[in-house]
Order: structure tokens, then sequence, then C-alpha cells
């Protein structure tokens, strides 16, 4: 079999990463016709023009995040995905915890699911401001200012309170997900809320996000994905990207029908 030129085996391996989203180097290697150490060399030029992303074992696709969509169209994205990953994040939630939830559509699903007792929810999220007034819990709401496309307030204000309190555990709604360029979001004031959140966090550090986020690329930077002790997401999350999750630490809870599945590390809880 004659083998592809470098322009042209670049082309199919796109086109592979971006229909399957993750893939191995064996399986380019096999489909292509050539040795691992050229899918390798290839990948790794691929990388450099900024058209996917390498892992230990193969590739993944990435995108760049456009323009922030508002809150009220966010919230109709991956509807019923997002209510059962709230649903899953909302079992990791212990008795007594005291937890930050940030703004978004996501993390709203997970207050809506909370139900143990003598929990402390500390969020700048004004949805679940709106929602709690029946909620047998105690709320704590930072100020600052509002900022409409998450729903959430957010600056000065808001950081500062958030560094007078620890919590728990913290659940963390983010709009990309990447293993090379972590946890991102489009606006800067969003990613210095979420950041405070984790660094005040002693235990677990959760995040939530449908399967759409992984792979997306947003312009602020949150943390690193080391900092996640737990992903929960949904069914659409290609199986050779939770393998590399796995390999950096990361535990996948995939929620869906029936229980969560969990995939990769165990984490002992803080």
């Amino acid at each position: 079999m004659e083998q592809p030129l470098p322009a042209e085996r670049h082309r199919l391996i796109l086109e592979v990463v971006r229909e399957r989203h993750a893939v191995r180097v064996s399986t380019l290697s096999e489909l292509l016709a050539v040795s691992e150490v050229t899918v390798r060399r290839d990948l790794e030029d691929l990388e450099h023009r900024g058209l996917l992303e390498r892992t230990h074992g193969g590739a993944i696709s990435t995108h760049h995040l456009g323009v922030e969509p508002p809150y009220l169209e966010a919230v109709e994205r991956s509807a019923s995905e997002k209510l059962e990953i709230g649903r899953a994040a909302a079992e990791l939630v212990r008795p007594g915890d005291t937890i930050f939830l940030n703004g978004g559509t996501t993390t709203l699903q997970v207050f809506r699911h909370l139900r143990v007792a003598g929990l402390r929810v500390i969020t700048n999220h004004v949805g679940i401001a709106t929602e709690a007034a029946d909620r047998d819990l105690e709320l704590i709401v930072v100020g600052g200012e509002y900022r409409a496309p998450s729903n959430s307030c957010v600056g000065g204000f808001a950081t500062q309170t958030l560094r007078a309190a620890f919590a728990s555990r913290s659940l963390i709604g983010v709009e990309g997900l990447s293993i090379r360029s972590g946890l991102t979001t489009p606006a800067a004031p969003e990613a210095e809320v979420a950041r405070v959140m984790i660094e005040q966090t002693q235990g677990p550090v959760v995040v939530v996000a449908d399967s759409t986020k992984v792979g997306t690329i947003a312009d602020f930077l949150i943390a690193p994905i080391e900092v996640t002790t737990t992903l929960v997401t949904d069914a659409g999350l290609d199986a050779v990207y939770r393998d590399e999750l796995a390999s950096v630490g990361v535990e996948v809870v995939v929620a869906g029908r029936g229980a969560p599945v969990h995939a990769g590390a165990d984490h002992a809880e803080g």
C-alpha cells in the first residue's frame, strides 16, 4: 500500500480526530499504514499549528470558544445533560459540607438537586438565591458587579468575600476543559471568582461540564486541569479522553440513565 504524503496524512488525521473527538496513536498508525513514530511526529506538527491537542496516547480535537452565549440561551443548550450532571454532582455532596458554587447554568442544576442535611452553600450565583426560599440550608451570597451572561456577581467585592471563607468541597462550572489548557472561561472576572473558590477549597474540587465543553478552550484560565478531583459530565465524553483524564488523576463521573458511572483515579476526600 502506497503511503500518503505528509500533507495528505495531516488532512486525514484531522478528519479522524474531528470525527471521533479523540483517537489513539495506534489507531492512526493502522489507518494510515505508517509507523507510530511518524504519527507522533505528525501530531506534533499539527499541535504546533493549533489544530489539535496531543495526549500521551494520541490526540484530541480542540476548538476555541467564540462569543459567550446569553444566559437564557445557555440554559437551553444541552439542557437534559445538565440536569443529569446536576443530579449526579449533588450526590457527591455530604451532610455538613460547606460548598462553593459559581455562576452558570450547570451549577444551578447542582443546587436544585441538593438534598443533604446541614449544608452551607456559598455562591455568587444570583439564580441560586432566587430559588433558595424553601430550601433547608444556609445560603451565603457574595455581592459584587452583576454579570448577565452567567447570572452571577463578580469583581472585587465577590472575591474579597470568598477569600474570607473556606469550603469542604467546591462544584465549579466551566466553559472549557482541556488537558493541556486547563479549565477556562470567556470572561476574566468569572475566571477570578472560580479560581478563588478553588484556592479556598480544602477538599475535593468537582468540575461540572457537559461533554461539549471538553476540548473547548475559552479565553481566560481558571486553573490547570490537575486541580480537578472529579469531572461530572455526560455520556458524550469520548472513552479515549476519559482515559487521558484518568492519566492526570481526574476521576470521571458519567451522569445519565441509572446510577452515575465512575471511571479513573480514586481520590481520598479531605
